[in-house]
């Protein structure tokens, strides 16, 4: 499943997206660098059609890149915007200059303005691409008005737009299928590279005389660990199934929900396997497993998915097997 693109990925995002951009990013300086050097190696547009632009990749093909982004924690949009761009060609909304952020959920229309609640991104994105009201609307960041949030070091925030600044767009479908399958990527792979920490600390970590990796109690924990990373792995390939660009809507609701149900239990692994040096400012895991656990809930929580998931099976009306034959070959989005 990895490719040429992905890996050219892995190596921009390893070079402009290190810890110390990460952490100047959570302190409120834009990443524009970083972003301008993903932008100019085309890694937005990789779902994008030819004619228009784009690399014209499969949404498989482009899952690597967004693993890259969640090993990463690029500290702007990329997921979303791989995801964005060929949902606007589709509506026939020519592309905006800049990074996109997906809110299908959170944004109301009233008095007179739009306001997000939580908004995803709204600290680093250039537009935010967010339904509200049934209506999907294009709302560029510079224009909004953000407020102050209590969650330490979130690059969301609460926001408001005037309807003057905010334009509507027609055509392209509903949002919350490409955000489940942004995060389900995402967190696949910052679990990815959670693992990996976890088994250099363990490796390096004496006690008693012998690496703590070299403690049943320890290779036990691990082992659940790896089997909740993995399984995110599989979930984020089921996510990223579908045609033009668009995610199969059950099987993007099922990759959301198991690498969901994955993040908490592998940050949970993860502190306590390297104990109260995890939690500290100065090393890179709570920089991860704080991600994790925003990103759990971003887009839809396990139990949003699950119910959906739920109510799609008793509407289908057959036999259990039938369904999760039909859900598991889907190929075509809704």
């Amino acid at each position: 499943m990895d490719n040429i693109f992905g890996d050219a990925a892995e190596r921009l995002f390893a070079q402009t997206c290190t810890p110390d951009v990460i952490r100047r990013a959570e302190q409120g300086q834009r990443p524009a660098e970083a972003w301008q050097a993903c932008e100019d190696a085309g890694f937005g547009d990789a779902l994008v059609p030819e004619a228009d632009g784009g690399a014209g990749l499969e949404l498989a093909e482009a899952l690597p890149v967004v693993l890259a982004a969640g090993r990463h924690l690029c500290p702007y949009p990329i997921a979303h915007t791989v995801l964005a761009r060929p949902w606007l060609c589709r509506a026939g909304r020519p592309q905006p200059t800049g990074s996109i952020a997906l809110a299908p959920h959170g944004v109301t229309l009233r008095d007179g303005r739009l306001h997000g609640a939580g908004v995803p991104w709204m600290r680093s994105a250039d537009y935010v691409l967010a339904q509200a009201d049934g209506q999907a609307w294009l709302l560029p960041a510079q224009a909004a008005r953000i407020e102050a949030g209590g969650v330490h070091a979130s690059l969301s925030a609460d926001a408001s737009w005037d309807l003057a600044d905010a334009e509507r767009i027609e055509g392209g479908g509903a949002l919350d299928t490409l955000a489940a399958a942004a995060y389900a990527g995402l967190m696949a792979g910052a679990m990815e590279r959670v693992l990996a920490m976890t088994l250099d600390y363990a490796n390096q970590r004496a006690q008693f005389g012998k690496p703590i990796g070299r403690f049943q109690a320890i290779q036990q924990q691990v082992s659940v660990m790896a089997e909740q990373v993995w399984a995110a792995r599989m979930a984020a390939q089921l996510a990223f199934q579908g045609a033009e660009g668009r995610p199969a809507p059950l099987l993007a609701a099922t990759g959301k929900a198991r690498a969901s149900l994955a993040a908490p239990l592998v940050a949970d692994i993860a502190h306590a396997v390297h104990g109260a040096i995890g939690v500290t400012e100065e090393y890179d895991l709570q920089l991860y497993t704080r991600r994790l656990r925003e990103w759990r809930l971003a887009g839809g929580s396990e139990s949003h998915w699950h119910e959906r998931i739920g109510a799609q099976a008793l509407a289908d009306g057959g036999d259990a097997l039938s369904f999760l034959r039909g859900a598991l070959c889907a190929k075509e989005a809704a």
